[in-house]
């Protein structure tokens, strides 16, 4: 559900920015068919971390296109956080009336926390400036233009191999039992909201 509205909010803000191409190729869509990618798929159930199939864009054709490559590529983020908000509020409402106490509410509790906590990393690991994310399109938008070039060039060669690192480099190190310390904290941006969201979960909704 989360990476198929991520989607759909890019392709719909897109054509609302002139850009038919997703709308041509069926990706105005709420339809999880057209959006999920196989291995992406497999890879959130066997791994734990996946993607959907990216939403095509052109940008020439992009009204204004500085502002429309803006507008596309946070669509995706703030769907999500509009999501864990959604989530947030009716959890508390549940909360506030006691229907977490009974079998069923448990059960809707562990549905909405996995929503709000899911929502909440999408919307923040998509927004870090590193290629194929959707923060390097903002990124690169708010530079000025003699230094959009330069910072492509290098998120075209480093931009994947650190977000990889960023991924993978913390549970190989945990694995071996080495100590991160003020490395962990960085390496491992996703451990690091998701401690975050919990706890505010604890203070300010679930109390």
């Amino acid at each position: 559900m989360s990476l198929t509205i991520h989607e759909f909010a890019h392709a719909r803000t897109a054509l609302a920015f002139g850009d038919p191409t997703a709308k041509n190729m069926g990706r105005v869509t709420l339809n999880p068919i057209y959006h999920l990618d196989p291995i992406g798929t497999l890879a959130i159930l066997f791994v734990g971390f996946g993607w959907a199939k990216p939403v095509p864009v052109n940008p020439y054709n992009l009204h204004p296109p500085k502002w429309g490559d803006i507008a596309v590529s946070i669509a995706g983020p703030i769907s999500n956080l509009l999501l864990a908000v959604v989530a947030t509020i009716i959890l508390r409402i549940l909360f506030v009336s006691d229907a977490l106490s009974t079998d069923i509410g448990k059960n809707l509790k562990m549905v909405l926390m996995m929503t709000i906590v899911i929502n909440t990393l999408l919307c923040t690991f998509n927004l870090m400036p590193l290629y194929p994310l959707d923060g390097h399109h903002i990124a690169r938008e708010l530079l000025p233009g003699d230094k959009q070039a330069e910072f492509m060039q290098w998120q075209m060669k480093y931009g994947s191999i650190v977000l990889i690192g960023i991924i993978l480099l913390p549970r190989l190190l945990n694995r071996t039992g080495t100590n991160l310390g003020t490395l962990g904290k960085f390496l491992s941006p996703i451990r690091t909201v998701l401690n975050f969201v919990l706890r505010l979960l604890e203070s300010y909704v679930l109390t």
